[in-house]
Order: C-alpha cells, then structure tokens, then sequence
C-alpha cells in the first residue's frame, strides 16, 4: 500500500464533515452529564433530603443538622470523656438526647410556640441579645480606654457614704417654731421642749444608714441636704408639705474614691455593659427600621 494514501474515516467519526448522528449523540451525552451533574449538587447540598450524614454532624433529623462539636462538647460535659473513651450506652445517651430536643424543638416550631408562650419568647429574646452582646463580652479593652472610662465615670467608683442623721418637724407657717428651729443643735431634744415647740421626730432614719438607704427614707431634697452636713451640724428649716424639717447629723462618714487598680474589675465589668446597651440600641433601630410596625391609634 502505498505511504502516502489516506485512511478513509466512516463519516461519523471524520471531524472535517458534518454528520447528523455523530451531533445527535454528543448533544444527548452532554445533557445526561448535565443532569447527572445537577443530581449530585442538588441531592449533596445541606438543607436537602440526603441519605447520608456530614462529616460535621452526628446526624440529621428532618434534614436539619445536630452538630458534632455540639455532640462532642455534651460527651465531655456530663460524662468527663472524649469519644475514643466513651462507652457505647453514653454515646447512645448524649445522642438520643440531642435528638430528642431536636424534635420537640422542631415540634414547638411547627406549634408556633414563639408566638404563644411567653417562657418561650423570652427566651428567644434572651438567646439574640447574648447573640448580638457576644463580641462585647469577649472584648479585651486596653488600659488607656478603661481609664479614660473610669475617669468620665469616676463618680461611679467611690466607698459607699454612711450617715445617721435625725430628723425634726415642725408645723408649718409657725414663724416663732421656725425661728426656734434654727437654734436647734443637739440630737437629744427634752421631749418637753418638743411639745412645746409642736414638734416631733420623723422617725425616717434609725442609726446609721447607708447613703442609698437614707436617700430612700429621707427623700431627694432632705438627702441633698443631709449629705453636705458636717459631724454634730444642724441644717436650717427646709419647708416640705408635711411641714419644716431641720436635720441634725451625728456622724456623717463620705464617700471615698477608689483609685484606678481597686476599681478596675468593676471599671471593666461597667465599660462592657455600656458596650453590650449600645449594641441592643444598635441591633433594635435596626430590626424596627427594616419591619413594617403600626401602632394603634390610641397609642400613637
């Protein structure tokens, strides 16, 4: 035969013709490759009905995942051990569990239990703010803004004040019991004198109190002016509508502040809080800006 005579190809594998069999064959192998293809995609994503569990889960109930470090955590947790050490009976006991939850969880969702009951909203609520104060809690500020917080805050981080104060009033718009007010600074007054004077003794304190506690007892404005008298210092008449007040202080013991290395766990607990409120406010404008919220009438 001779070299240089060409080899004769059936036309359906000549690539230099147009063949009609050789195309509808190709185009019928592409579109099994495609399906088959979109198969796999469609029936191994997560989310899907598969036969087959992650390597990242422990298992699948209704298709929704029960994680494995989930799974390892709890093994750890109750029973002190890691998977190689486990026993058949605790690995089946933690697993049997998280499924269990899994379900009923599944099933207060299908019950629209958020919606209905309030143990169950709470604790939704409960689990987002923890979700949005996460990056505040673990926070590690440095030392130059914990001092520059403690010092904007400073009142904030003082011992706590201590007083014992009395308290006397008498009848209102009496300018001869006002007057005789003023001369008054001792705590112990003759019962007599007190008569005579239509006078009586609040009984709002006893003994020593801390500063919270009188503010409580007293009121804002006599705790405003108790708080600046000396030891063994009366006020002057404060009129009040029950009548005029003069406040004798027996021992006043002031707040005093901490410096910054006493005060700096609370310094850093305080500046966290303020973080994690910031985020709240942040998050809600954000969920109310994007819901759709009407209000009732009457309530607007």
């Amino acid at each position: 035969m001779p070299t240089d005579q060409k080899v004769k190809l059936p036309p359906w594998r000549d690539p230099t013709r147009v063949n009609s069999a050789r195309s509808f064959v190709l185009m019928t192998l592409g579109a099994l490759i495609g399906l088959f293809l979109a198969g796999y995609s469609l029936f191994t994503a997560r989310g899907v009905s598969t036969l087959s569990v992650p390597a990242e889960d422990v298992a699948l109930v209704n298709q929704q995942p029960i994680s494995r470090s989930d799974y390892l955590i709890l093994l750890q947790t109750l029973y002190g051990v890691d998977l190689s050490h486990a026993t058949r009976e605790q690995r089946q006991k933690v697993l049997n569990d998280m499924i269990r939850e899994e379900l009923f969880v599944q099933r207060g969702k299908e019950l629209d239990l958020a919606s209905s009951d309030p143990e169950v909203r709470s604790a939704l609520v409960n689990a987002v703010e923890l979700e949005i104060s996460e990056d505040a809690i673990t926070a590690q500020p440095n030392e130059a803004t914990l001092r520059d917080y403690y010092t904007t805050h400073a009142e904030r981080y003082v011992s706590e004040g201590i007083m014992n104060v009395r308290d006397w009033v008498f009848p209102a718009g009496d300018p001869g019991d006002m007057a005789a007010a003023l001369t008054l600074k001792s705590p112990d007054i003759p019962p007599e004198t007190l008569a005579r004077l239509h006078a009586r003794e609040s009984g709002k304190t006893q003994g020593d109190e801390f500063y919270f506690a009188a503010k409580i007892h007293l009121g804002d404005q006599l705790f405003a002016a108790a708080r600046d008298l000396s030891n063994g210092t009366a006020s002057g008449p404060i009129q009040l509508s029950d009548g005029v007040h003069v406040l004798y202080m027996a021992a006043n013991k002031r707040p005093v502040p901490f410096d910054f290395a006493k005060a700096r766990p609370q310094v850093l607990n305080d500046y966290r809080n303020h973080a994690i409120e910031q985020l709240k406010a942040g998050d809600e404008s954000f969920l109310r800006k994007r819901a759709n919220v009407r209000i009732a009438d009457d309530l607007r």
